[in-house]
């Protein structure tokens, strides 16, 4: 049986203006960009890495 993959829902909670622009552009990569868009994502390790980077600007729910 195939396993089901987790999913994280990921939303911008905080403007990205005044941070350093390696954390603007893991944002990008996260698929946000301005406050209160969301994405939907696999949770992996990768992922994971990138919501650690950037965890004073984003909310995480899992669904």
């Amino acid at each position: 049986m195939a396993e089901t993959q987790k999913t994280l829902r990921v939303t911008q909670i905080k403007s990205s203006i005044g941070y350093k622009k390696d954390q603007l552009a893991t944002l990008k990569s996260l698929g946000l960009g301005k406050i209160g868009r969301s994405h939907d994502l696999v949770d992996n390790e990768s992922v994971r890495g990138m919501i650690f980077k950037v965890k004073h600007l984003v909310k995480v729910e899992e669904l």
